[in-house]
């Protein structure tokens, strides 16, 4: 049996790909063959990613992207599609996690979770369906969370938006199953150690997100990115619809 990814000839778009699962799922596809194009805000750190994937004889492509507006988000579609000819893997993983309790919450921190984590994921989707159809085939992979599943104080409204990234998983897969060869994989980390959590605005939840972490042996961002490689070279007929993946010593 041969458990080696092969993705020679697939073109790949990542968001978010400037750090952390981002930047290991662009290295893995890209390792794996693929023609990776990465999206984020920080061009530097985009380039140093690309640098990565090409020095091992990958392909990359940089496209600087704001993924909260719309369209930078269709005209990343579009450019990938110019410059590699088809698209064929969408991964969603642009993510902000702002955590306050609502009575002290900033609404701006509102409105950016609701954008980055929740319309970004709609918006690029509505973009790269339409080519995946065309082509007859594409894999879409949404990076939700276990906070998709499970709420928390202080997290609301990054729950509401990895609760919306879940049921738009699910109802997308059942609109294109059986259609176009179209497979939808919704990806649901818990504790990975990446810069997420040095943004929560929250003094006093930063610091007891960051001492739960130090407790315990936590995901890395590379771990992530296996899970992810091994849902997007499953032969067609195979569609790994969820995945979620916790530390060992995580309990909820």
């Amino acid at each position: 049996m041969n458990l080696t990814a092969n993705l020679d000839g697939k073109t790949a778009v990542i968001t978010g790909a400037s750090s952390g699962i981002g930047a290991e799922t662009a290295q893995a596809l890209g390792e794996a063959g693929a023609n990776v194009c990465l999206a984020a805000r920080r061009e530097d750190r985009l380039e140093e990613v690309a640098n990565k994937i090409e020095s091992v004889g990958g392909t990359a492509h940089v496209v600087p992207t704001d993924v909260t507006d719309e369209e930078a988000v269709q005209e990343l579609i579009d450019e990938t599609v110019e410059e590699f000819g088809s698209l064929d893997i969408l991964i969603n993983n642009a993510g902000v996690m702002l955590l306050e309790k609502v009575e002290d919450a900033n609404t701006d921190n509102f409105r950016t979770m609701v954008e980055v984590n929740l319309m970004a994921v709609m918006n690029a989707t509505h973009a790269a369906l339409p080519i995946m159809q065309e082509q007859g085939d594409g894999h879409i992979v949404n990076i939700s969370s276990v906070a998709g599943r499970k709420t928390w104080t202080g997290a609301s409204a990054y729950n509401a938006t990895k609760f919306g990234v879940n049921a738009f998983s699910e109802a997308l897969r059942e609109e294109v199953t059986g259609n176009h060869n179209i497979r939808i994989t919704l990806i649901e980390p818990g504790y990975v150690d990446t810069e997420l959590s040095d943004h929560i605005p929250d003094d006093n939840i930063r610091q007891y997100s960051k001492q739960e972490m130090a407790e315990m042996d936590v995901l890395t961002a590379e771990d992530i990115s296996r899970s992810i490689l091994f849902a997007v070279s499953q032969p067609p007929h195979v569609d790994i619809n969820e995945l979620l993946i916790r530390p060992t010593e995580q309990k909820l």
